[in-house]
């Protein structure tokens, strides 16, 4: 084993020796077979952000990516901002370039289950079902296993709890953009609403949406809050699978649970 490796070690050292001779001599160069590449990006390193001393808030985006996904991360790159995407496994599918680009610009990719179902009206099964599509799509494209998912409508009762096995992510700012699709009322509740330690809960795959973004974090930049994705905000803190999180603060306002009715835009249909 030892003889054959270093054969072929010398070998490649002869090799790249004669690929060097032939260049100085203005010979074309041979290629060996093991060309020099440029490593693959990476993500960038964790940050060092001590909630319990600064200002935060995040901002999480829900049901994408979309056709509007790729400008709101050009936003959040322009503005050095990391925000948390929670993401349906049919849609990382559709856009699997859109993800990968969050993971490399440091955001929070989480799990919004394979197709926006209501998990209350789910087997326990189903919602497994749901739930683990969604990770092995995430990771098949990211190589990332997301630690976070948020239940569609914020509807979870004991049995999805027990089946999710993970923690459950809720928001304390509804911004209502699905309903209203407004850019005004939208910037206005981004700015104007949250307190430290506050989950914004937007939708990526709206365009009025996406347009306010740019304001809204001026806005609240201005406030003095420092933009962090969900884990940032948790940082030092246990996260219990099961356990539901509305914020940072634990006095922070439950959310109602009531799935809007048939047909909302909420979330896109089954597939």
């Amino acid at each position: 084993m030892l003889a054959a490796t270093g054969c072929a070690g010398g070998n490649e050292t002869q090799a790249r020796a004669a690929g060097g001779q032939a260049a100085a001599a203005g010979e074309p160069r041979q290629e060996t077979g093991q060309e020099m590449r440029p490593p693959s990006p990476s993500p960038p390193p964790p940050r060092d952000i001590d909630c319990d001393q600064v200002k935060c808030v995040s901002l999480t985006f829900d049901d994408g990516p979309g056709e509007h996904t790729g400008r709101l991360l050009d936003t959040l790159k322009a503005a050095g901002v990391r925000a948390t995407f929670f993401m349906l496994g049919q849609m990382v599918r559709e856009h699997p370039d859109l993800v990968r680009r969050m993971v490399l610009e440091g955001h929070e990719v989480a799990n919004h289950t394979w197709s926006h179902r209501d998990l209350t009206g789910l087997s326990a099964a189903g919602v497994r079902s749901q739930i683990e599509r969604t990770q092995e799509a995430v990771k098949d494209v990211t190589g990332v296993e997301p630690a976070l998912m948020r239940p569609p409508y914020g509807a979870t009762d004991e049995k999805v709890a027990r089946a999710v096995g993970m923690p459950q992510i809720l928001w304390s700012v509804d911004t209502m953009d699905w309903r209203h699709r407004s850019l005004v009322r939208n910037t206005e509740v981004g700015i104007q609403e949250p307190v430290h330690g506050d989950i914004v809960l937007y939708h990526d795959i709206h365009k009025p949406t996406v347009d306010s973004i740019p304001k809204v974090i001026e806005g609240l930049k201005e406030r003095g809050f420092t933009l962090v994705t969900v884990t940032e905000m948790f940082q030092g803190e246990k996260l219990t699978p099961g356990e539901t999180y509305t914020g940072r603060i634990e006095e922070a306002a439950q959310v109602a649970a009531d799935p809007p009715p048939s047909g909302s835009p909420a979330g896109p249909p089954a597939r």
